[in-house]
């Protein structure tokens, strides 16, 4: 399954959450696989998808960055897919 993560760099501090991962990477665990990511041109948010079949995976990896980050972690499916599950329905 596939998550969309908004991260909200506490503290509008996203040379913090770049320093640490620069020293240590993404840190996450076996299992939970980095998509691909976007930064606001403010250094506000960051939005990522990491795809998993576990989500404790993610809570796992959130557990590591949330003295930094606030997390919004949503569920999402491309869109093809929800127009093909919706065709023939009422």
């Amino acid at each position: 399954m596939q998550f969309m993560i908004i991260e909200r760099f506490r503290n509008q501090d996203g040379k913090a959450v770049y320093r640490r991962f620069s020293e240590k990477g993404r840190m996450m665990p076996e299992g939970l696989t980095f998509i691909d990511s976007w930064v606001s041109a403010d250094l506000d948010r960051c939005f990522q998808v990491m795809a998993c079949d576990d989500v404790t995976l993610l809570q796992r990896w959130v557990a590591e960055w949330s003295d930094l980050v606030e997390f919004e972690i949503v569920p999402v499916c491309h869109g093809k897919e929800t127009g093909a599950a919706l065709e023939g329905s009422g």
